[in-house]
């Protein structure tokens, strides 16, 4: 990709899903996406009803939380892998917070910036998960 386009262009036309527990950061992130000309499927604030979106819609990219009012956002991250759908951690919480199968993907801190996960999502689309 041309550096002198942001990274966060290459959300235009993608659909993403947003799993995140804290209403105004998702909402805000979901402006953000759109503006970007994503589209966004959730967002969701909860394991079960991520999985569901994940099995019902089409996927581009996932944003994960890594933890939802006290669960952990794991097996979304593996449903995700087994599916090849490209996702990123956005997380307070350190690179400890995540299990060693994960350690290949990208943990964005919060606050969300999209330009950061964008650069996890599209830059290194050949990486081996």
């Amino acid at each position: 990709m041309n550096t002198s386009v942001p990274w966060s262009s290459s959300f235009a036309g993608k659909r993403v899903l947003v799993v995140e527990d804290e209403f105004l950061l998702a909402d805000e992130t979901r402006r953000q996406l759109e503006q970007l000309g994503a589209i966004v499927v959730g967002p969701t604030p909860q394991v079960t009803a991520a999985l569901v979106l994940i099995d019902r819609q089409m996927i581009d990219v996932a944003i994960l939380d890594i933890l939802l009012d006290g669960v952990e956002v794991f097996p979304v991250a593996e449903r995700l892998r087994e599916r090849g759908i490209p996702f990123v951690f956005a997380s307070a919480f350190g690179s400890s917070a995540i299990p060693e199968r994960f350690k290949g993907y990208v943990l964005c801190d919060k606050p969300i910036e999209l330009e950061n996960i964008a650069r996890g999502l599209f830059e290194t689309t050949n990486r081996d998960h």
